[in-house]
């Protein structure tokens, strides 16, 4: 009979921070297992050492690299696969003559733990089971001690090792956060905070629970002192502050108040509402661009939000699809009160995006405040024609967009449209063709425009156009292939004189016979 396979956290680094479950089966254990560094004592057995059985078999898992270079033909990752494939030919044969293996895991063996590679290779093979221990984070934040997060606050857990930029977008988005991996990505994390302005507030933690642990303000943390045994805590007070109606309620806004005149100033923002172009950073406007580098909070759809680089100064404000005109009306609170805002939409902000949105808030008579807000629209490369332009110059002539969504307009209004356009033997251009819970809407517009044109009729399909998963497809009225269409999808269906190159390339004559 085979042996069990227990991976048993065991906590940041103080002895008695193991739980009783833990050291039960560590004081059990008939082979007992342990990671250690390439030249270094294994601080997992150090913390369990007075729980080891006298007469355990003990297995030093030792890494062969930890960072640097190596010169293994298939570099760190070949090196550590290598090693844990010596691990599980090490562990499996105590398991297969049917002695039980307790692995040691500091902190919590899930969470960002090596014990984890072994789990997963022996999970479907021998008998299993996981003990949680107390992440090294839990103890930081208690050794500060400050609240991490409060009620709704949002809690990230971050490693260093991620880009700086990225690093400073979701520190800049979150409340409360927990940054892991320091060591020599710690001038990297110490800027990122900066970007964020999430500096202030922001604790280092050195050793969590150990004799030797220390903390003290990230700002004030010299970077050639930081070892890989360190984080950092940036409580979710740092970024919205411990008032006495956030303590007393379960929920709150960041909106500002409207109707009132108090915090007010007689002469609202400018609001800027800016296209950022389909997707790459080569198509953003130089004007765009320095827009946002002056304004003091972005506003808008998660996705499109999240290319605005963080820098310091810059607030975030994403919200989910589908919210507009609150977006808007959120922005234009802001631009009220004096402060610089910029909405943000993909693309164009005037084809289908936020512009629109925002003239509409502007003119609610719910809220004729708003009507004083200055608006300026930055206009920004449209997806329709970057998707144009990957193909030739399909639209090189007369042309034609709609939208196929019938979220805001009736499926009726959209099909009177399309015959129309159809009519007139215009280019098309077809944003939104389809999503997930709306197949149906490109099936008919399929069928429509086959009453009018040829089934030879060009069609193009760009997907995903300027990210790494672009695909621009050229095909036919007659061929195109509905199913495969979804909301990445803009489609571009020819006129009857649109023609395809030997090469590929799709045009349209600018005349007309």
């Amino acid at each position: 009979m085979s042996g069990s396979f227990h991976v048993v956290g065991i906590g940041p680094g103080d002895p008695e921070l193991i739980t009783r479950k833990a050291e039960r089966l560590i004081g059990a254990a008939g082979v007992v297992a342990f990671h250690a560094g390439v030249s270094k004592q294994s601080h997992a057995r150090r913390i369990a050492a007075h729980l080891i059985p006298t007469d355990a078999v003990e297995e030093e898992l030792r890494y062969p690299v930890t960072t640097g270079t190596t010169d293994h033909p298939g570099g760190y990752v070949g090196a550590l696969a290598d090693f844990y494939d010596a691990c599980e030919a090490r562990l499996a044969a105590h398991l297969d003559a049917g002695r039980d293996v307790v692995l040691l895991a500091e902190g919590d063996p899930l969470f960002y733990g090596s014990s984890m590679y072994l789990v997963d290779r022996f999970r479907d093979r021998f008998e299993t089971e996981v003990v949680p221990g107390i992440p090294a984070f839990a103890a930081a934040t208690a050794a500060i001690p400050s609240p991490l997060v409060r009620q709704t606050d949002v809690l990230t857990v971050l490693p260093g090792t991620l880009p700086e930029a990225e690093l400073a977008r979701r520190l800049a988005d979150t409340d409360g956060a927990v940054i892991m991996k320091l060591g020599r990505t710690f001038p990297a994390v110490r800027s990122a905070l900066e970007q964020a302005g999430r500096l202030d507030g922001a604790w280092y933690v050195e050793r969590a629970s150990q004799p030797e642990q220390r903390w003290l303000p990230v700002a004030d943390v010299d970077a050639d002192s930081v070892p890989y045994f360190s984080l950092i805590v940036v409580p979710g007070d740092s970024a919205q502050g411990p008032t006495a109606s956030r303590l007393r309620h379960t929920g709150s806004s960041s909106s500002p108040e409207r109707g009132t005149s108090e915090g007010r100033i007689e002469t609202p923002a400018e609001l800027l509402v800016i296209g950022l172009g389909p997707g790459p950073d080569g198509w953003l406007t130089p004007e765009a661009s320095e827009a946002l580098g002056e304004v003091s909070h972005v506003v808008g759809y998660a996705p499109y939000v999240n290319r605005v680089p963080q820098r310091a100064g810059l607030t975030r404000h994403a919200s989910g699809n589908t919210v507009e005109v609150d977006r808007a009306r959120f922005a234009l609170d802001l631009a009220l009160s004096g402060e610089r805002v910029a909405v943000v939409s993909g693309g164009d902000a005037g084809v289908f995006g936020m512009a629109a949105a925002v003239f509409e808030a502007a003119a609610d008579p719910a809220h004729p405040e708003h009507a004083a807000v200055p608006v300026r629209v930055l206009p920004g490369v449209s997806a329709v024609q970057a998707v144009a332009a990957r193909a030739g110059a399909p639209i090189g002539a007369d042309f034609a967009v709609v939208s196929l969504s019938d979220r805001l307009k009736p499926w009726a209004v959209v099909e009177k449209r399309l015959r129309a356009i159809a009519d007139a033997d215009l280019v098309l251009g077809i944003y939104n063709p389809a999503s997930r819970s709306r197949r149906e809407q490109v099936v008919e517009t399929q069928k429509i425009l086959l009453e009018h044109r040829s089934p030879d009729t060009v069609v193009i399909i760009g997907r995903d156009v300027g990210r790494a998963e672009e695909q621009v497809v050229v095909t036919t009225l007659g061929e195109l292939d509905t199913d495969s269409i979804d909301m990445k999808c803009l489609l571009i269906i020819g006129a009857s004189s649109t023609r395809v190159e030997p090469n590929g390339s799709v045009w349209t004559p600018r005349w007309v016979d």
